[in-house]
């Protein structure tokens, strides 16, 4: 296999003690609203009506100022292996794990909003080499999106979907990896199907929790199941999307409350961990405090809340109604994930389904979720995927 260019660089991530200084002491001066007027015991899902319910969200500030180790989640990303390169004048910051194993694929793994590298590091070194020897091995990549975490910010419009695609693959070579497979969940979805359709001669297949179907189908022929998943998604856009018309129409405005106060970030995503994970009154119940404190506190430190936020305003509702997916692909779908497509819709865009699951259990962040379903589907879709594209 080629050796990476010399254009690839290692780096390891190390932020100044000052930084964690300052973070705890803007922690211990938050200033509070009141309390929810619905306020309920818990455990109540409807307790969560206004947004992060107060209690709920000066446990989690106090946690994280007296008790969450950041230092613990960089060893984890130095361990796995840190690199940067600079593509279309951005830098792009990446995690890059090699399998042992001498039949491995190269795979990338594509993060969503908000979202970020996080979501992968507990499962690199099972797909990399995994304890299964019959299982497939994977040499992985997981970017970190342009604006996002250790990637530069673009001073410039233009880093949408279709772009991100194209560095993605320029990556991918930069790294010896002309031919990989692909997955990606939330925007990272997005990406993963616009790398299928538009660069089918680099990509083997794709794995995604995101199908997204072209517009303007009806729902004639589908089942009642079907018909549900739609009338869900269509609910969650009409009722529970006002962070992606803020972000799509007034990121920077936004950006200053997220880049300047670490609790209004933390509510801001919080809230998203707490409506889209499969959970009857709390996040943690699948996801622990400290898995989303990596998330949140990497935003906080490189200080992209207001440039992670763009990709909205540069992205949505962008996907090409004409793109068509010839490549074959395997299409997972949360039961409580956001956008659930059903599998006749999603045919009229990905051709060539050759693995299509909708597990018990799960929604947005199944990574986190479920872990080891997570890591076993994606191996089995991945497996399925390569033995379609011979």
């Amino acid at each position: 296999m080629p050796r990476p260019t010399s254009d690839v660089q290692a780096c390891e991530a190390h932020v100044p003690d000052a930084d964690l200084d300052e973070l705890r002491a803007r922690l211990a001066a938050v200033r509070l609203p009141e309390a929810e007027t619905v306020h309920r015991a818990g455990p109540d899902p409807r307790r969560w009506e206004q947004g992060v319910p107060l209690a709920d969200l000066v446990d989690v500030v106090n946690y994280w100022r007296t008790g969450y180790d950041w230092r613990a989640f960089e060893a984890r990303l130095n361990r796995i292996g840190q690199f940067r390169t600079t593509i279309d004048d951005l830098g792009i910051h990446f995690l890059h794990r090699r399998s042992a194993r001498a039949d491995a694929t190269p795979v990338i793994l594509t993060h969503g909003w908000p979202g970020s590298i996080a979501e992968f590091v507990d499962v690199v070194d099972e797909l990399a080499d995994p304890k299964d020897a019959d299982a497939p091995a994977f040499h992985v990549v997981v970017p970190s999106l342009p604006g996002f975490g250790f990637s530069d910010k673009p001073a410039t419009t233009g880093w949408g979907t279709e772009k991100i695609a194209a560095a993605w693959v320029e990556l991918m070579e930069r790294l010896g990896y002309r031919r990989f497979a692909a997955h990606g969940g939330d925007w990272g979805g997005v990406i993963t199907t616009v790398l299928g359709g538009r660069f089918a001669s680099h990509v083997l297949g794709i794995h995604t929790t995101l199908a997204q179907a072209p517009p303007g189908l009806t729902t004639d022929g589908l089942t009642a199941a079907e018909r549900k998943w739609t009338e869900e998604t269509r609910d969650f856009w009409h009722h529970h999307a006002a962070y992606a018309k803020q972000q799509a129409t007034r990121p920077q405005t936004i950006g200053y409350s997220l880049v300047d106060s670490p609790v209004g970030l933390l509510a801001w995503i919080l809230d998203k961990f707490a409506e889209w994970t499969d959970t009857e009154d709390s996040p943690f119940e699948t996801v622990s405090r400290d898995r989303v404190l990596d998330d949140v506190t990497l935003y906080w430190l490189t200080r992209t809340g207001a440039s992670a936020a763009r990709i909205y305003y540069e992205s949505h509702d962008s996907l090409d109604p004409e793109l068509r997916v010839d490549v074959p692909s395997a299409i997972t779908v949360y039961p409580r994930d956001i956008e659930k497509c059903p599998r006749p819709w999603a045919q009229q865009r990905y051709r060539q389904i050759v693995r299509w699951r909708s597990p018990d259990t799960g929604g947005h962040f199944p990574s986190l979720e479920v872990p080891e379903y997570f890591v076993k589907d994606l191996q089995e879709g991945l497996a399925a995927v390569l033995a379609a594209s011979g």
